[in-house]
């Protein structure tokens, strides 16, 4: 039983035990290539347990010049979007020995550039940006999550919006669907601009009409599905007449279906709506949620096996991986009603 009062060093680690502090020292640190017997291990291993020893990270960052920890922007931690993201990053940096730092920066710049300096004081290794406007160069090996703005040594991980618009508009045109509702997200979105991009393209291409009376765009900076909300209630005062709806997030689109319901609208058997992201959420709505799944998961794990391999210097540096779309079709859409809406004063 350890009964010393203050912290054990590992030279006291290596009298303990009768050995040279190199060999305490290999063990602990899991340094590869060195003869030591399995049984010396687990006495050094044993006796670190006993005394409570940790290698000092600080002392070992100073010889190799590595932290082993990354540093990660994000613009808020409330949201399922990022949230997932984040995960798939910790996971792949959790089983590759790293520690990582999670700043989120309410989409101020002053803080985007105040904490990325800060990450990089603190020795990170490395430094991932999730839906973060990066500007500029990195002293260290940096990649950027849903960027899209092209920088000298950053690699932006990004979906295939090109795809995910075919895929929307193919399986909202197959039901029947022409008079629909375009939501565009909100103007500090990287996102919304590649998205509705693409949307009017694919609908020029394809013959499908984008009515600027059926567009509208979110502003507030929310993650509740009151974000859908104030685009239902447009449409119902206007009376638009209207069958389909392509909801910028899974979050706005759950918002929307029950605003609509509140003005006794029928999802989908009135109106159909298609989200985009395929958070957790999205699969035990009512009626469940038709939507286009980001991988948000295996994105955070590619942009981590990025950053660490930049680190590495295993692979070449990527301007772009870009990620494939799948489309999830639930319960939210469904082949065009022939009946005019009726719209209900309750909402």
């Amino acid at each position: 039983m350890n009964t010393r009062k203050h912290r054990v060093s590992l030279k006291e680690v290596a009298e303990h035990l009768g050995v040279h502090p190199t060999t305490v020292s290999v063990v602990l640190n899991n340094v590869p290539g060195r003869s030591i017997s399995q049984a010396t291990r687990d006495r050094i291993k044993a006796a670190a347990k006993e005394f409570r020893y940790q290698p000092s990270l600080i002392a070992r960052s100073l010889r190799n010049q590595k932290t082993l920890s990354i540093g990660i922007l994000v613009p808020d931690l409330a949201e399922s979007y990022h949230n997932q993201i984040v995960g798939g990053i910790g996971d792949h940096l959790m089983e590759s020995g790293y520690f990582y730092f999670t700043a989120h920066h309410r989409r101020k710049k002053k803080l985007i550039d105040k904490y990325s300096q800060m990450l990089l004081g603190r020795g990170a290794d490395g430094l991932i940006a999730i839906d973060t406007p990066l500007e500029h160069f990195f002293p260290v090996p940096a990649v950027g999550v849903a960027a899209h703005r092209p920088i000298p040594g950053i690699t932006n991980v990004v979906l295939d919006h090109r795809r995910a618009a075919e895929l929307i508009l193919t399986h909202l045109w197959s039901l029947g669907h022409r008079r629909i509702v375009f939501v565009r997200g909100q103007e500090f979105s990287g996102d919304a601009r590649e998205r509705w991009r693409y949307l009017l393209e694919v609908a020029h291409e394809k013959g499908i009409p984008v009515r600027p009376e059926l567009v509208f765009q979110l502003k507030s900076d929310t993650h509740s599905p009151e974000l859908g909300f104030p685009v239902v209630k447009q449409l119902i005062s206007r009376k638009e007449q209207f069958t389909a709806v392509v909801a910028f997030n899974d979050m706005s689109a759950i918002g929307m279906i029950r605003a609509l319901a509140d003005a006794q609208i029928r999802v989908p058997a009135d109106v159909s709506i298609i989200g985009f992201d395929d958070i957790e959420a999205a699969e035990f709505t009512i009626p469940r949620l038709t939507t286009v799944r980001q991988p948000l998961s295996e994105m955070g794990r590619t942009a981590a096996q990025c950053v660490l391999q930049r680190i590495q210097r295993t692979e070449v540096f990527r301007q772009e991986i870009t990620v494939e779309p799948d489309l999830v079709v639930r319960e939210s859409t469904a082949a065009k009603s022939r009946e005019k809406l009726k719209f209900s004063s309750k909402l």
